[in-house]
């Protein structure tokens, strides 16, 4: 049996952060806001669709499901930005960045497997109207979305082992604002090409898979609103689809540019800004794009408001 390396330091220092004061306080403020925004767009989303019965379908199910996971996504990263920014305090110890990383992957491999879930169901409730609650029962939901979350947990337990056995003995500083797998394998001092043969080749095989449902999905799901007679059933279906679009090109971009490439080609100032974008933007958007713009949300809003003014 091959030995494990053990590592030798015991804490890193993220140092994807500007040090001049002015820069500091305006990042923390901005990510401060951004943070708050996306915590108040996704819980307002949950709340909506957990107290409003005319919302208990596999839809909003899913939509929850979206939302549970752009809380989760930043909440991994963020506070530790707040405190590096704030308290000028940029060092993590080697278990908490183990975690971080750990608890991020599992949320983007997740979210990954949701979105391709979630074009199977818009392809189903568009090209098989009459069948779709026959289809996509609660049931089926349930059981989608738990398989969602146990892929999504194996695939980062995966990742992280492979990226956190390896032997760190120099530097251990992080070119990034978090614990992330191309920055902190950069930092590795034992040979990595094998594991990031692996890592490139699961993320390869299940982000393709989970691509190709995708697209199938929505190749399937055009072709049908093409044939559809009615310009007012046309412009509902491009109006749900649409957005969910939008959100799967954003997201799946970005994480791509990330993950499904060597780790030589890691570029510390592009990555920053990628990052940012499906690590903090997306989150932030996602309850805009595809909830707030839905009719039926905002009607499911405007009652719920209506009800606590009658209990105020």
């Amino acid at each position: 049996m091959q030995r494990v390396n053990l590592s030798t330091v015991s804490e890193f220092v993220l140092v994807g952060l500007s040090d001049a004061p002015e820069v500091r306080h305006l990042l923390f403020a901005l990510f401060l806001i951004i943070y708050l925004a996306t915590m108040a767009g996704n819980i307002t989303i949950l709340v909506a669709i957990s107290t409003d019965t005319r919302l208990h379908n596999p839809m909003y199910f899913f939509l929850g499901n979206l939302s549970l996971l752009d809380i989760f996504c930043p909440t991994v990263t963020v506070p530790k930005i707040l405190e590096a920014l704030v308290l000028e305090n940029k060092v993590i110890s080697f278990t908490g960045c183990a975690l971080q990383l750990f608890f991020l992957i599992d949320v983007v491999g997740t979210e990954i497997f949701l979105l391709a879930v979630m074009a199977y169901d818009r392809y189903v409730a568009i090209c098989h109207p009459l069948q779709y609650m026959t289809i996509v029962s609660m049931k089926l939901c349930a059981h989608l979305a738990v398989g969602t979350w146990v892929v999504g947990f194996l695939n980062s337990l995966l990742h992280t082992s492979l990226v956190f056995t390896l032997c760190f003995c120099d530097s251990n500083e992080v070119d990034q604002y978090y614990c992330d797998i191309p920055p902190v394998l950069a930092l590795s001092c034992s040979p990595t090409y094998s594991r990031e043969l692996v890592i490139l080749i699961v993320a390869g095989v299940l982000g393709s898979s989970t691509f190709v449902v995708t697209l199938v999905s929505y190749i399937c799901i055009l072709w049908a609103i093409l044939c559809m007679t009615s310009a007012e059933s046309r412009h509902r279906a491009f109006s749900t689809c649409g957005s969910h679009l939008t959100v799967v090109c954003l997201f799946y971009g970005t994480t791509i540019c990330t993950y499904v490439r060597p780790s030589s080609t890691y570029s510390p100032n592009q990555d920053r800004i990628v990052s940012m974008l499906y690590g903090i933007l997306t989150p932030l958007l996602n309850p805009i794009i595809y909830s707030l713009r839905n009719k039926e949300v905002r009607c499911a809003l405007r009652r719920g408001i209506s009800r606590i003014r009658t209990l105020t």
